[in-house]
């Protein structure tokens, strides 16, 4: 069950914009994030919720898509997320965070994909233009953003070829593929 969800759970980029989410399921994706684990148990992370249609776009501006497809914007209007959690670090509860954001952002994933949504952790992010439309404090630093909504691609995970190459791409059925390094090449001996 938990390997299902977590071959379901992929980085999705194109969602079905019009298929709302609402506030309560984002406030029980993060409920997930608080009951995982925190190193020393400090919880030292703060979450702003987004499923309204101005402040998502408001977002969605001071976002960057998809690093390996580099002549792609992102996606266009009515494909954009429907949601988003923007995970903040509290400087004054912990400093540095380990990897707690990550923890926190596998266990939101996984939730929605237990929902039968996507989402997609960005962390090419304009900070500062960010944490100014959301009035963000100064003790908080913004970690990344988990866009969220009905995924509108399929995702097909492979065996990285020959050459290596682990970048993703889209074929010209605009199926999204991902190679993934073979289990043995990644457990050393």
């Amino acid at each position: 069950m938990v390997r299902d969800l977590i071959r379901k759970n992929r980085s999705y980029r194109r969602f079905y914009e019009n298929v709302s989410m609402g506030l309560e399921t984002l406030r029980e994706l993060v409920d997930l994030a608080r009951l995982s684990a925190s190193a020393g148990n400090k919880q030292p992370l703060k979450y702003v919720l987004s499923c309204d249609a101005e402040k998502n776009a408001e977002i969605f501006s001071t976002l960057a898509w998809a690093g390996y497809l580099p002549d792609w914007p992102g996606p266009s209007e009515g494909e954009r997320p429907s949601a988003y959690i923007v995970v903040l670090k509290d400087t004054e509860i912990s400093d540095p965070f380990g990897c707690d954001h990550g923890i926190a952002a596998q266990s939101i994933l996984l939730g929605a994909t237990e929902n039968e949504l996507g989402g997609c952790i960005i962390a090419s992010v304009k900070r500062e233009k960010l944490g100014n439309l959301l009035n963000v404090q100064s003790r908080y630093e913004i970690a990344f953003v988990i866009a969220l909504g009905k995924q509108k691609e399929d995702v097909v995970i492979e065996t990285v070829n020959s050459s290596g190459d682990i970048k993703y791409w889209w074929d010209s059925e605009s199926v999204h593929h991902v190679p993934k390094r073979p289990l043995d090449e990644i457990i050393l001996r």
